[in-house]
């Protein structure tokens, strides 16, 4: 019953010490667990034996003048002609923070040089950035200093320098992304209502432009409608820990489960489903600060369902090589490598080495090797090993 510790040799004592690490690990892990299983047990019940988010819907629905207030910003930065007279294939509107000026630079290099883009593939993108006003060492936007110098004047001299910059005088953080999302929706009903397509994505994902330009291009010419794809997340439940970015309180959120929607590092919206969401936005209450969850609110309510693209990337970067960049779409995480990546990703010998009955043979097993393992990197899914 008792253990004689004289009698316990070396050998016995390091395994005693080992099952007492592995029971440790194994009981942390089984806490988290049954923490995300129950949370999914209760979402998915909720989705599928619930009311399917209509009485959500009715819910969050506010007066049009309630809805104002999370759209009523005053203009720092603007340019309304961007889009007129062009035909405009894609509208990429780049969430950004002010301080971020290096990964803008990085993406009028690469993906996003319009220039290249005309150039090189053809068609028209227009790519815009948006941002909230930079805070000040006292916590207020500074572009209320009397001064009109500082870090607004600097983003001020940037958008002269380029042209590309949307601002409204709301603070930009974290908990204000969805007034960042209903800018973006609003600037492109009053600004840009005719391009074909609108996609919304961070400063820190690579987007392979000539792969979605191509394929846009397809989905064009077939003339579909109620167009929204990207990484879909179904079923995910609010996250309650505190400790968590992502925190959402009961108070907020009461519900079990929130409606599908895309990860906001990146998707796509056929022009007629973006007038659909601005409409939307109009008589919802935007305080779910969670801007991709908010996304998938205002989808419900018009009725418009998110569809998965493997190739669009979740929270993960894709993995280096050419047989993913044959198809890859977006990829999420890139800061200081995406020069090396636009000039890997867009080599002409991606095509060289990915085409014919050899390339396309040695791809797939690739493919398997890199996408089909036993953990998830929130990236493409294995299935995109076999397309």
């Amino acid at each position: 019953m008792f253990v004689n510790f004289r009698r316990i040799n070396k050998c016995q004592c390091v395994r005693l010490m080992t099952t007492c690490l592995l029971l440790s690990v194994a009981m942390l892990c089984w806490e988290q667990l049954d923490e995300r299983v129950v949370s999914h047990v209760k979402s998915y019940s909720h989705r599928y034996l619930g009311n399917h988010f209509a009485y959500i819907n009715k819910s969050l629905t506010v007066s049009r003048e309630h809805a104002r207030a999370f759209s009523d910003f005053r203009y720092l930065l603007d340019h309304p002609d961007k889009c007129v007279g062009k035909d405009v294939l894609l509208l990429l509107l780049v969430k950004t923070s002010p301080e971020n000026i290096d990964r803008r630079n990085a993406i009028r290099s690469t993906w996003g040089n319009e220039t290249y883009i005309r150039n090189h593939l053809g068609v028209t993108v227009v790519v815009l950035f948006v941002l909230g006003a930079p805070r000040t060492e006292e916590g207020e936007p500074s572009w209320s200093k009397r001064s009109g110098v500082g870090f607004q004047g600097r983003l001020v001299d940037e958008d002269r320098l380029h042209g590309d910059m949307i601002q409204q005088d709301f603070l930009d953080s974290f908990h204000n992304l969805t007034l960042k999302l209903i800018l973006q929706f609003r600037w492109t009903h009053g600004r840009c209502a005719h391009a074909h397509f609108l996609m919304t994505a961070d400063d820190d994902v690579f987007v392979h432009m000539p792969n979605l330009v191509s394929y846009l291009r397809d989905v064009k010419a077939e003339g579909i409608a109620d167009f929204w794809i990207g990484r879909v997340h179904r079923g995910a439940p609010p996250i309650r820990s505190k400790d968590s970015k992502y925190y959402v309180p009961f108070e907020m959120y009461p519900w079990a489960s929130y409606p599908d929607y895309t990860a906001g590092a990146g998707y796509v919206l056929s022009g007629d489903v973006a007038d659909k969401i601005y409409q939307a936005t109009l008589t919802l209450n935007a305080s779910l600060y969670i801007d991709d969850v908010f996304m998938g609110i205002c989808a419900n309510a018009v009725g418009v369902s998110p569809q998965e693209h493997v190739y669009f990337s979740g929270e993960g970067k894709a993995p280096y090589h050419p047989c993913i960049y044959d198809q890859m779409m977006t990829s999420h995480g890139h800061v200081e490598d995406i020069y090396d990546l636009w000039k890997a990703a867009t080599a002409p010998q991606v095509k060289e080495r990915t085409s014919g009955a050899m390339g396309t043979l040695y791809c797939k097993a690739v493919k398997i090797f890199l996408l089909c393992k036993p953990y998830s990197f929130n990236t493409y899914p294995c299935s995109a090993a076999y397309l």
